[in-house]
């Protein structure tokens, strides 16, 4: 048995309580710090997680030498800056989602972790499960003859002004927060989109809390994405071919792994394995760092992601269909 990876954490983020517990059990991992801006929440957090090490500044846990990796999960304004400064103190990164808002703001972090000599790798756990895997091999088998549409939708309510998903000037807004996973689905099944045309609506803080996106893909495949924090609960993805269709009711967490194939008027459910996606992402990074596997997600992914992103936005905001989104104009 190899040695395991030695992991930090960078915040204190309300996501850590899916991240942490898997990090533990995995005998791939060993989680021995976290960071925080101030020393006393550093130490209670490290206390109730039972982390060996506590650091009150971010800078701090990145002159450990000891740790080899960090998981970023701080807010999106800060994902590029800090994985591009973790990367240059020799550490392999596995950066939340959303890496960035823009292509070139991707493209930079991994320009740093190739000069580095380290991974980078963007945090879409739900591309780790079974249920993912099984969804593409279905679509690539035949199962609902030829593709011609992907459904994608992300939202649940949101009221509280002070959450980071509200704050424009560290990035939030429901495509960033949710939106993401919606076209990471939707490139995941039909590839990088031609062209893209975007609507949002704009809450108090300036952030959108209601997008809805419409994409054309190569060979006459279209997409249909809307997310939002003014909306029910909703996780959907849903692959649309000319003789039925693929349902995924919880895509992104597979908590209940099932996808139902819709054909002749009929519904097979397909259940899937369960796996935690966080353990997955995290054993996938640690692996690839050891030479053992290859990272699931890399440069190619992240930067085709901000940059439908990055069209979606400027789309809705200047009230016309982007083109070119591959690669995206100057």
């Amino acid at each position: 048995m190899t040695d395991p990876v030695r992991w930090g954490i960078l915040s204190t983020a309300y996501i850590n309580r899916v991240v942490i517990p898997p990090a533990q059990a995995s005998p791939k991992a060993d989680l021995v710090a976290v960071a925080s801006r101030d020393q006393a929440r550093a130490d209670a957090y490290a206390r109730e997680w039972r982390i060996e090490r506590a650091y009150g500044s971010y800078e701090a846990l990145l002159e450990d030498a000891d740790v080899e990796a960090v998981y970023i999960s701080l807010p999106n304004s800060l994902h590029v800056p800090w994985s591009i400064r973790a990367l240059e103190a020799g550490k392999h990164v596995l950066c939340e989602k959303p890496l960035a808002r823009t292509a070139a703001d991707a493209e930079d972090a991994f320009d740093a972790a190739e000069h580095a000599g380290r991974l980078l790798m963007e945090a879409f756990m739900w591309r780790h499960t079974p249920q993912t895997k099984r969804l593409t091999e279905l679509v690539a088998e035949g199962a609902i003859g030829r593709l011609r549409l992907v459904r994608a939708a992300f939202s649940f309510f949101l009221d509280n002004p002070e959450n980071v998903r509200l704050l424009a000037d560290l990035e939030g807004g429901a495509l960033m927060d949710v939106g993401c996973y919606c076209i990471s689905g939707s490139r995941l099944l039909a590839g990088e989109p031609e062209r893209v045309y975007g609507e949002q609506t704009l809450g108090p803080g300036g952030v959108d809390v209601a997008f809805a996106g419409t994409l054309r893909f190569p060979d006459d495949v279209l997409g249909q994405i809307d997310c939002g924090f003014v909306l029910p609960s909703r996780d959907e993805l849903e692959a649309v071919g000319e003789e039925g269709s693929l349902f995924l009711d919880d895509p992104r967490h597979a908590r209940r792994p099932v996808i139902e194939l819709r054909r002749d008027g009929e519904v097979e459910r397909i259940e899937i394995e369960r796996a935690d996606a966080y353990r997955l992402e995290l054993e996938n990074l640690s692996d690839a760092i050891g030479g053992r596997a290859e990272p699931l997600l890399g440069r190619e992914d992240a930067a085709g992601n901000a940059r439908v992103i990055e069209a979606l936005y400027r789309s809705a905001a200047e009230g016309a269909t982007e083109s070119g989104v591959q690669p995206f104009p100057p």
